[in-house]
């Protein structure tokens, strides 16, 4: 791989940051955070129109065409920004499940509005086990004549209360399942959730004998796990990079408020312990970018281990962004714990996005498993 951005990566890089830092300002976030679903169909847009919500998906539907790399470079700045809304979840978790697993014909009628930023969707794939794992998956489809009908519970879904669609994991007696389910459809009930990161709102999705037609139904069997898989990895890497975004965010808040505040006649950031405190958090948040933008290349090129590598960064980067917003907030003191102060919304941030898709613990255990399972010279 390249050790460091391209010409053209940088560039986009210093727009997205340009965009988000007008677009998205923290009072914006602060604001969409106080409504019922964190979405702004303006912000939407103007995020269309750039092109981040068809990055990674051909042109052939409406995307840009790009790799993943490009993909972490954007998510990076949106986690510096601490974006609130649906853009994971409808872009990296539903688009990616129904461009791995969708027809052409499905590809054109859903993905195609994912990317032209024409609907928002979500995955729904956790139930009561709180387990991201697909084998934990519980929910019947049961055949009908004219498909299939869902009858469950789904927990902890993001976003869904925005969404137009759904893609659902569900199972087809011992077959995995992936199906296309409207928000509006029959016998589907959303329920909002508690949630500690209010710029990301989690949702109860019940299924009461919801039909879905059997054009809707994107993959049963190795397709359905294969898909859904892939969407997993690439999501859990994109969220890596948010994280790194957010790190990098906290940092700056820090040494910012190191240089300007004055205890015994000078800064603080001359303090040997807070110069400490600093330097670990430009070392956990260096190491974190390094390990998601090689697990967005290994992904990106298949590489052998690219697995690995997405755990090894979801499972490093679970356990630095929280550590990094720990020593934000020791920087300043009482100050970091306040409302008025925005660190206390990355450290929010940071604790829903360690649980989301497996915490590090998980990830290890993930490891594990793949170093038992594999020869040792592919990993």
């Amino acid at each position: 791989m390249q050790f460091g951005l391209t010409e053209t990566q940088q560039v986009m890089k210093n727009s997205a940051r340009e965009f988000f830092s007008a677009e998205c300002p923290i009072a914006e976030v602060r604001r969409l955070m106080d409504t019922p679903t964190a979405a702004d169909a303006a912000l939407w847009r103007k995020m269309a129109h750039q092109g981040w919500t068809g990055i990674v998906f051909d042109e052939e539907y409406g995307g840009l065409g790009l790799g993943l790399v490009e993909m972490a470079v954007a998510l990076e700045e949106m986690g510096r920004a601490l974006l609130p809304g649906p853009y994971l979840s409808t872009v990296l978790l539903a688009g990616i499940a129904i461009d791995a697993s969708g027809n052409p014909a499905q590809k054109r009628k859903y993905l195609s509005r994912i990317a032209m930023g024409e609907a928002h969707a979500t995955l729904a794939l956790v139930e009561a086990s709180a387990r991201w794992d697909p084998d934990a998956v519980q929910l019947d489809a049961q055949p009908t004549p004219a498909g299939f009908a869902l009858t469950g519970r789904k927990m902890f879904v993001p976003d869904a209360a925005a969404a137009d669609f759904l893609v659902c994991a569900a199972r087809r007696g011992p077959d995995l399942g992936l199906f296309i389910v409207p928000r509006d459809a029959r016998g589907l009930t959303v329920s909002p959730l508690p949630a500690i990161d209010e710029t990301r709102k989690l949702y109860q999705v019940a299924f009461d004998n919801v039909p879905v037609a059997e054009e809707d139904v994107l993959a049963i069997g190795d397709s359905a796990r294969a898909a859904l898989d892939r969407a997993l990895a690439v999501a859990t890497v994109a969220l890596a990079a948010e994280m790194v975004g957010g790190m990098q965010r906290v940092m700056e808040i820090a040494v910012e408020y190191a240089k300007a505040r004055k205890q015994f006649g000078k800064p603080i950031g001359q303090f040997q312990a807070v110069q400490h405190l600093c330097a670990d958090m430009l070392l956990l948040t260096e190491s974190s970018r390094s390990a998601a933008y090689y697990a967005a290349w290994a992904l990106q090129d298949r590489a052998p281990g690219a697995d690995v590598a997405v755990s090894i960064a979801k499972a490093y980067a679970s356990d630095a962004y929280r550590e990094v917003g720990n020593r934000g907030i020791q920087v300043q003191g009482g100050m970091g714990f306040t409302w008025e102060n925005n660190v206390h919304l990355y450290y929010k941030r940071a604790k829903a996005s360690e649980l989301m898709f497996g915490d590090a613990t998980y990830h290890r255990e993930r490891i594990a498993r793949l170093a038992i399972d594999r020869p040792t010279d592919n990993l």
